[in-house]
């Protein structure tokens, strides 16, 4: 059974940018490009946890909603983790430590030695620390605990204990913040400031930049492995945001390896905390007021990260917003899947691009707005499984 997402209207907007199809900056380029990419297949092959996630075809799924063809890329298992952060945060803080490592050794140190006794030293000195709500925590926790770092991570109220429960497993010290994920970035920055760590955050500022481009960089594993199993490319993506990290990684590097003939790609935002979506009706990257609280924990961001915001100025084609009823009636779809599809276990934010593709099949000048023919290869990405089990019970099977 198709499981429904509602009859209300919906918004998207077509991307209006003064920016939209301009070049990437040259950082952008460096950093998420093929060359980029194979970087950080690089590393992971030095990690003996390592293994591609499946990318899955729904064909029952697309001929429902009327599309040639779904694939999903299920990062549910990534790295032990359960989400597509794992490998983010994991890798920028393990480049951080050999990077210092190069400065206070004098010479270049391959990324290849992460595990050599010289590197454990200068590690044991370094603190990395950042805010989360839940899933970027767990990824640079675990790169330090791999590489010997110490490390601090922040969580405001929001987060549930489960999740930081999850996170403490790897060692490291947590830090309840009071307010919003907003909040707890703050507190993160000025805390480090004042005792000499290091940020590993996956959102950027004015002056801050270098670090989350490592952070979005290491994403570009999953696209690699996918692109490498697809046997034509995608015509449309869907990909949820909340600073907008894994959203910007997809059209950077799709633009960059298919140029002009890259595929239309529309970023998703929670309704309740659309920040990217008000920023492409803005023009220009805004704050947005806090509303109520969204089932999509994951995505409940306020301010776009600004990376992030200048890849999809130009690399984005539209921009919409899903409710939460649209979140969990994907869950229960990939959870309970029509014909011979295979089940996919999606979390409250894991979900969300196959939210707004089943929103837009239903309703017939959205999908001429952008293009959604009966020929057209969708792709999408389960950027989480259930990272938090007692929740996707209750609302898959509650």
């Amino acid at each position: 059974m198709l499981a429904e997402t509602g009859n209300r209207p919906l918004t998207l907007i077509r991307n209006g940018s003064a920016e939209y199809r301009r070049a990437l900056e040259p950082a952008d380029i460096q950093a998420f490009g093929p060359k980029a990419a194979e970087e950080v297949r690089h590393f992971l092959d030095l990690r003996e946890d390592y293994a591609p996630t499946p990318l899955l075809s729904l064909p029952a799924l697309a001929g429902a909603l009327g599309v040639g063809a779904i694939h999903i890329k299920d990062e549910g298992q990534r790295l032990g983790l359960g989400s597509f952060k794992a490998l983010g945060g994991a890798y920028a803080t393990i480049r951080l430590v050999v990077e210092r490592a190069a400065e206070t050794l004098g010479r270049p140190v391959d990324i290849a030695e992460w595990r050599s006794p010289e590197v454990a030293n200068i590690a044991a000195g370094m603190t990395v620390a950042c805010a989360t709500d839940g899933n970027h925590g767990r990824s640079v926790a675990q790169g330090a605990a791999l590489i010997g770092a110490q490390c601090v991570i922040f969580v405001h109220e929001g987060v549930s204990e489960a999740r930081r429960e999850a996170i403490a497993r790897f060692g490291a010290r947590i830090i309840r913040v009071k307010g919003d994920y907003d909040d707890s970035v703050a507190e993160a920055a000025r805390a480090a400031q004042a005792n000499g760590w290091t940020v590993v955050s996956d959102t950027s500022w004015p002056g801050y930049e270098r670090i989350p481009r490592l952070v979005m960089q290491g994403y570009t594993a999953l696209l690699r492995e996918a692109l490498a199993e697809l046997s034509a490319p995608p015509t449309h993506v869907f990909v949820q945001a909340g600073v907008g990290g894994i959203a910007a990684t997809v059209a950077a590097h799709f633009a960059l390896v298919f140029g002009e003939t890259r595929p239309f790609l529309t970023v998703v935002d929670p309704s309740r905390a659309a920040c990217l979506f008000e920023s492409a009706k803005a023009g220009r990257p805004v704050k947005i007021a806090h509303s109520r609280p969204t089932v999509m924990a994951m995505l409940e961001c306020h301010e776009p990260s600004l990376v992030a915001w200048h890849i999809l100025s130009r690399a984005a084609d539209a921009f919409m917003t899903v409710e939460d009823e649209d979140a969990i009636a994907a869950m229960k779809q990939l959870a309970f899947p029509l014909g011979s599809d295979p089940a996919i276990v999606a979390g409250e934010s894991g979900g969300v691009g196959l939210a707004a593709l089943m929103t837009v099949t239903r309703n017939s000048s959205l999908r001429e707005q952008i293009g959604l023919g009966p020929d057209a290869r969708v792709f999408l990405i389960n950027t989480e499984g259930a990272t938090d089990p007692a929740l996707y019970e209750a609302l898959v099977r509650g």
